[in-house]
């Protein structure tokens, strides 16, 4: 049960970029003017939990923010550009910045649909009046079904736990109420220390809160993470147990088991290239940066350049991201990427499309 494909991918919504794509291979000249159609910003590099398998630690959760006047005049050239959506999330809690609602409504404006993960331990006061009218859909990241478990995971006080549960039954009741379109659900990253609490969580998400569906993920170990706690998980033993949580599912919410994703996290085999870096999808840092893969933050081979510098196309269009193409395409070893990274099935797919298309495939 997985309506959305968040197990999978949504690529084969969008043939006309990849059309684009498969053209453009080894000609930079082509390449070049091939947006992304999805990109993730950071509006903050604070974060007020320290979550025990957080990917980003390493970079310090600083307080960097990006600034509202300039991000509007990007995000408006974005949308022009070709820009299809944006995820609010990042190295930091986007809903620490101030502003973020103000960010929302002009990002829809630009013509770019919105969505968030967050640990929804912060409601800003506009946020269900201007920015959940304007969201595609949120994605609370909540990793343990007790407030003791979740302080313990999430390295916060237990008061957090309710706080997030009243928080998003604040915008499930007035997302019904006004009629909005918004999807509300929550992602929890399967751990040997919350494995006991999912069934609980469930119940939370389902009957309590009213969410529409609850992710259950596995860890995915960070290249440069400093976190190494969770490196040799092994998810076999898990992978029966979608199966029984599936009894929790109904006409209105969905139990979400990532056993695809699971399967891979112990397979070696994987595509020789990846095509979804300097294509399909980019990542802005709170700093500014713009870089091709969330796998290579502060790695100055996937850094393009900064907003605070340069517009969006002048950067993507640049020198930078001309040298990360060639690199990608010709010498980067996919074998040493993170596993499961965020645009793996987007990449099995162009694999399959372009380098290991099945016999007869004009047999259709």
């Amino acid at each position: 049960m997985d309506p959305y494909k968040i197990d999978g991918h949504k690529m084969m919504y969008h043939p006309k970029r990849v059309a684009e794509l498969m053209d453009a291979r080894g000609d930079w000249e082509t390449a070049k003017s091939i947006y992304p159609i999805y990109v993730e910003v950071a509006p903050v590099g604070a974060c007020n939990h320290r979550c025990t398998f957080c990917g980003v630690d390493y970079i310090g959760y600083k307080a960097n923010r990006l600034d509202v006047g300039l991000l509007k005049n990007r995000l408006s050239e974005m949308g022009r550009l070709g820009v299809k959506s944006i995820m609010y999330a990042g190295e930091g809690e986007p809903l620490l910045h101030k502003q973020i609602s103000e960010i929302v409504k002009a990002t829809k404006e630009a013509g770019i649909d919105v969505s968030f993960t967050t640990n929804a331990s912060i409601l800003p006061k506009d946020f269900i009046d201007v920015a959940l009218p304007n969201t595609s859909w949120i994605k609370a990241s909540i990793n343990a079904g007790t407030a003791k478990s979740y302080a313990e995971i999430h390295r916060t006080k237990e008061s957090d736990f309710q706080l997030v549960i009243d928080n998003l039954s604040k915008m499930v009741i007035a997302r019904n109420d006004r009629g909005l379109g918004c999807t509300l659900g929550a992602q929890m990253v399967l751990l040997p220390e919350n494995a006991d609490d999912v069934e609980n969580l469930i119940r939370i998400c389902r009957d309590q809160i009213g969410l529409d569906y609850l992710v259950i993920k596995p860890y995915s170990q960070h290249l440069l993470s400093d976190t190494k706690k969770y490196e040799s998980l092994d998810y076999q033993d898990y992978l029966h147990l979608g199966a029984e949580w599936a009894k929790y599912n109904t006409d209105t919410f969905n139990v979400v088991f990532r056993g695809n994703t699971m399967r891979k996290y112990s397979d070696n085999e994987r595509y020789n290239s990846c095509y979804s870096v300097p294509f399909v999808w980019g990542y802005i840092m709170a700093d500014g940066v713009v870089s091709g893969c969330s796998a290579y933050l502060l790695d100055e081979r996937f850094e393009f350049g900064n907003i605070n510098d340069n517009s969006f196309e002048e950067i993507w269009t640049g020198p930078k991201r001309q040298e990360n193409y060639h690199f990608v395409m010709n010498e980067l070893d996919t074998k040493v990427c993170r596993k499961n990274c965020r645009m793996d099935e987007v990449n099995r797919y162009l694999h399959s499309l372009i380098e290991a298309p099945s016999d007869h495939v004009n047999f259709i």
